[in-house]
């Protein structure tokens, strides 16, 4: 499986991004895709994650940071998964990375439970 993370930039806080990962290779195998963000100096931290492109239904789980300013959706078509980001804080800065597994579940949050990891992309939010 290979993942490739785009959507990166610089915006103003309070602005809007919305990052893509696209999915392929033995994209079956996949049970969940989530992203993840990794601030400077901090470990990489859970953000949002959907159940799977392959999967039927579109179970979504969030960090409580996040929750009702970014928004996790999934295009089957294009193998594609999507962070659309919101409401933008200075606090939001980090390198955002797309993940997927095998097997476990939406509410897993651990980095060492996926298997598979996009090369990341930046986002930072300032003035």
């Amino acid at each position: 499986v290979q993942l490739q993370a785009s959507g990166g930039g610089l915006v103003q806080p309070g602005g809007s991004l919305r990052l893509s990962c696209a999915a392929s290779g033995s994209i079956f195998s996949i049970n969940i895709m989530g992203w993840f963000r990794q601030a400077p100096g901090k470990e990489r931290e859970f953000v949002a994650a959907i159940a799977a492109i392959s999967r039927s239904g579109g179970s979504t789980y969030y960090d409580d940071s996040v929750k009702d300013r970014f928004t996790i959706s999934r295009d089957n078509a294009k193998n594609t998964v999507y962070l659309q980001m919101s409401s933008l804080k200075p606090e939001d800065t980090a390198v955002y990375y797309c993940a997927a597994k095998r097997i476990g579940t939406l509410g897993t949050r651990n980095v060492a439970m996926y298997d598979y990891w996009g090369q990341g992309t930046q986002v930072t939010v300032s003035s």
